[in-house]
Parts: structure tokens; sequence; C-alpha cells
């Protein structure tokens, strides 16, 4: 069985619903140029904003990334890998078709829910299990090997099956699939049936977050997300020397609590060190662990290599394969162009040991 490349009916008699989607309807074609496409995307949650809206999109985005964005002020420039990810839809598409019998086909643009003009949705294709309207919905996904274990025994990551949830949500289908494409060469795909419960909560705690940020305008509250320190960190422009001038109270409780997590995790540090320890002596000379003739771990030696202890005591061979390599000028492009420096040099948060 092959892909379907055309659509079925897009828009019932009445030019609203989409016969293909029960709940939705048709708001920008596919076609539609970029900038347009930007602007309704800025107008209302998207399946890629609520795993980032729940904290749940992992090191790529969070909440404040989603509120940067519908306010226009997005620090995201696309990557090869995200290029990657698009360009090979159709490939993971027919395999999909290829190993499940399912066909589908390209949607016809951004769908709005008819009922939450808030709530849009571009899914990457639809599913036709039975003759007539689309019965479901597909999600692409190209992901690297180092996520293998997250595919394995019919599981699907969260980011993922939010996103297929919420393509449900708006269209209205009763389930939906997510294929992954995993370290270029092994297909996994998963079959998600419609859960009212989840429907329910996303719906509720997207459109309140939506209310609340987007149309009121307020500032998400700071996040532990690593995908937020690496937004801080971008975006905004610093002005050299300047000063932001906070209520005393709060910085004495801020600092109080980072020097406690501080102790904490310096204690957790050493308690972590004291058990990997323990495993290493029970290791010793060997490679492989096993508990019950099952692995445990393994102490190998695979580790970065001692290239200061190499050239100590093997000074011959350090100089026989040292070799040259290009660097970058870091004083002579601070001098020549100190602007440009200072636009791409990353921002460190210092406490000092002094209190306030």
């Amino acid at each position: 069985m092959t892909t379907v490349t055309t659509l079925f009916d897009l828009t019932d008699e009445t030019g609203g619903v989409l016969a293909d989607a029960p709940t939705a309807r048709l708001l920008l074609p596919a076609d539609a140029p970029r900038e347009e496409w930007l602007e309704v995307r800025r107008g209302g949650i998207g399946g890629s904003d609520v795993a980032g809206i729940l904290g749940l999109a992992g090191k790529y985005t969070g909440p404040r990334h989603v509120f940067e964005e519908k306010h226009g002020r997005s620090t995201f420039k696309g990557t090869e890998y995200t290029e990657i990810g698009t360009e090979i839809e159709d490939f993971i598409a027919h395999m999909f078709t290829k190993r499940s019998g399912v066909p589908t086909a390209e949607a016809p643009g951004t769908l709005v829910h008819v009922d939450r003009p808030w709530m849009r949705v571009n899914v990457d294709r639809f599913t036709f299990e039975r003759p007539g309207p689309a019965s479901g919905v597909l999600e692409c996904k190209n992901r690297s090997e180092y996520q293998a274990d997250q595919w394995e025994d019919g599981a699907v990551p969260d980011a993922p099956a939010i996103q297929c949830h919420w393509g449900m949500a708006v269209g209205g289908w009763d389930h939906g699939f997510v294929a992954a494409l995993v370290g270029g060469n092994k297909l996994r795909w998963v079959r998600l049936e419609r859960d009212e419960e989840m429907v329910e909560y996303l719906v509720d705690y997207c459109g309140k977050w939506f209310t609340r940020h987007i149309v009121e305008g307020f500032e998400p509250s700071a996040d532990g997300l690593e995908a937020t320190t690496d937004l801080l960190a971008k975006l905004w422009s610093v002005k050299a020397e300047t000063i932001a001038e906070i209520d005393v109270d709060k910085a004495k409780a801020l600092r109080a609590r980072r020097a406690e997590l501080k102790e904490r995790e310096k204690a957790l540090a050493e308690d972590l060190r004291l058990v990997e320890n323990e495993m290493r002596l029970l290791t010793g000379e060997n490679e492989i662990v096993k508990a019950g003739g099952k692995p445990a771990w393994t102490w190998k030696a695979n580790g970065n290599f001692a290239s200061k202890q190499f050239a100590e005591a093997e000074p011959e061979l350090f100089a026989k394969y040292m070799h040259k390599v290009p660097a970058l000028d870091l004083d002579r492009l601070k001098t020549e162009q100190p602007e440009k420096y200072a636009e791409y040099r990353a921002r460190r948060l210092v406490v000092p040991a002094k209190g306030i």
C-alpha cells in the first residue's frame, strides 16, 4: 500500500468544518506566505507549543520560549537538524504507510478549532484507515540514535505524544499516530487513543496560560529548565555596566536559597562519588559487572584521553603526534571588533560570597 498523495474533501457544504477534521476548520492554506504563517502561529497555541508550556520539551523549549515567540521575540533561527527533519517527513510518512498499511495525506494547512480560535495545529499528515474522511492524524519525527531507548517496546516520549494529543484535541479525531525515524535507519511508530481526561486537561491548562501570558501579557515565572537558562542568555542585548535595582528582601531571599541549594548540591555530589567509587571497587580490573546474569554497570577505558599525562610520560610520542589546529584569535577579535566580541560572549552569573 502506498502513501496517499491527494486530499479528500477539504470542507463541508457550508465551508466551515473540514470533512477530514470533525472539530476544526482551515485557517490558513499550506502555501500561504511565511510571514502570514508566522503571524497566525503567534495568534494561538499550536502542537509544538504545548510540550514547551508544560515544561516537557526537555532542553529545547520551555514556557518562556513560547511567551517570547508569541510576542514576536523568538530567538530560534532553525538548525540543520530541524531542516532535515522537515525535509524527510515525506519519507517517514511513506515508511509508516509501508509498515502499518495505513495511508496518509498532507494536511491542507493550519487548522483552528471551531469553538476555541486560540487552539491551532499544523499536523504532519492525515491518516485514512477506512474510506471517506481522515480517521486520525500522524506526527513524524526525526530522532538521534542516542534517543533510541525512548522509542523501544511501544514507548513514545512525552513531547511528541503531547503534540499528537493536541492534534486530536483540535481536530476531533479519536486516535493518532507518532512515527519516528531513529538514528537514520530504524522506524518506530505508535498508535495513541484519544484520552478525554488528557484533552480536557490540555485545553484547560493551555487556555488559561494563553489568556494570562499572551492575551493579558504577564510574563511567566522563572523555571528550572535548561532550555530557559539558554534562552535567558540570548534574550537581551547586554548594556555594559548598567544596573538593575531590586528589593533588598527579594535579593537576600534568592541569595539564601541559592546558598542552601549549593550546599545540598555539594553534599549530593559527595554522596554520588561515594556510591560510584564503591561500584569501581567492586569492578576492579574488569570492564563489565553483571548481577543475576544481567548487566549492572560497566567501567571501560573509553573516556577522555589524558593528554597532559601522556605528554609528560611519553614526550617523544607526544611530539610525533602533535599537530597544529586553527584557533580563533580572541584577543585580536576583542581589540579590533569589540562590538562583535561582546555580541557573542556568554553571560555568567556570579554571586559574591559576601552578603548584602
